[in-house]
């Protein structure tokens, strides 16, 4: 089952020319239309399930589940997919070439939630990757599913040097593209660093987690506008999201495990 992340967003990507950044996505895309998948209704009833499926609480009309259960009847739903890291338990499903190591052979691994870091270092190495990733996709266009958020945009923070941020805008190029041409919107997932260049990645919305906590709400809404779904693990931070962002957004609070409703340590909370 695949989890949600909780993350400080870093910095180190200020660095970045963002002439080549741009270079490199017109070289490795004929262009991503993004737009036109209807996207989530914008300040809704959001409840974050990734966790495990149950049935939505009243007023919610969006949802997120990972892409093994079924989307919530009558509702907008998005797709969970880990797209950018493997769990423990699927390490023996990918060519071992397609996982991250280090100078010493050992595979990367995010240590936080114990998961290996797929190597998208290389144009070929990329388009590997979405092979599989993409099917994933696709099936979550068969079974009913509206949109796909791929998780873990942000593991380059956490590749040692192996890739930086323009292959981690590659990568997700080649999925926006494919969910596009499956009627899917494709949102971005946390990494505030790279939501300035969400047009040329085509990303339709974003999915946030914890920014009330760090105070990074507007850096999204700077550039997906009210299309932003804020997760929030603490009471601090959906304080802070509510009291920005209530009218606007659509906010909600979830334990860090994200438990199915019953399960230890359920919690949800709204403005």
């Amino acid at each position: 089952m695949d989890r949600a992340r909780s993350r400080r967003f870093l910095t180190a990507v200020a660095a970045l020319s963002a002439a080549l950044i741009t270079t490199l996505l017109a070289s490795s895309s004929s262009g991503v239309p993004a737009g036109a998948a209807p996207l989530p209704p914008a300040n809704a009833g959001f409840d974050y399930q990734i966790g495990g499926a149950y049935t939505p609480p009243a007023g919610v009309e969006v949802v997120s589940r990972d892409r093994e259960d079924p989307p919530a009847d009558g509702l907008y739903n998005i797709c969970y997919v880990n797209a950018f890291q493997v769990q423990p338990d699927e390490l023996d499903e990918w060519a071992p070439d397609l996982l991250l190591r280090d100078a010493d052979g050992d595979v990367v691994i995010d240590e936080e939630w114990d998961e290996a870091i797929l190597d998208i270092s290389t144009p070929g190495k990329r388009d590997r990757i979405a092979a599989r990733v993409n099917g994933w996709i696709e099936g979550c266009a068969s079974s009913g599913y509206q949109a796909v958020e791929p998780d873990n945009y942000d593991s380059y923070e956490r590749s040692r040097g192996g890739f930086g941020s323009s292959a981690a805008m590659a990568f997700i190029t080649l999925l926006s593209e494919h969910a596009h041409a499956e009627g899917l919107a494709i949102g971005q997932k946390n990494t505030a660093e790279l939501a300035e260049f969400r047009s040329g990645t085509g990303l339709d919305f974003a999915v946030v987690e914890e920014c009330g906590e760090y105070d990074e709400c507007d850096a999204f809404t700077e550039h997906f506008g009210d299309d932003v779904i804020v997760i929030e693990y603490t009471s601090t931070g959906l304080t802070t999201a509510c009291a920005g962002w209530r009218d606007s957004l659509s906010i909600v609070r979830r334990d860090l495990g994200v438990a199915p409703l019953g399960g230890d340590g359920y919690l949800r909370r709204t403005c």
